[in-house]
């Protein structure tokens, strides 16, 4: 009698577990609103050696500003701090144009 208790009470466990509702993700909970969707791809010639792929692909990642744009999401950047960062970037890339500028009018 004990064990058709313990098998009656095991089917009712798995018929309960058979029909609970299955859990609805929506997409957007899925997707983070704040993931970075950047999608890096490096084709590596036949006989090319993997220290230029890793180089190209090092470029690549660089240029795409995905490593620096986590290293500006990784901790909390309040509107003042946010503010500052931008000037200092913006002054760094006016720097970089003037001295390319300068190197194209010395080429000539």
């Amino acid at each position: 009698m004990a064990r058709f208790t313990v098998v009656l009470l095991a089917v009712f466990a798995a018929m309960a577990v058979a029909f609970s509702p299955a859990p609805a993700f929506k997409k957007a909970a899925l997707v983070s609103p704040t993931a970075l969707n950047v999608d890096i791809k490096v084709v590596v010639g036949e006989g090319e050696p993997i220290e230029s792929a890793l180089r190209r692909f090092k470029r690549e990642v660089n240029k795409s500003g995905h490593l620096m744009e986590l290293r500006h999401r990784r901790f909390f950047e309040n509107s003042q701090e946010k503010k500052k960062r931008k000037i200092v970037q913006a002054r760094n890339r006016r720097r970089l144009e003037r001295m390319q500028k300068r190197r194209m009018s010395n080429r000539t």
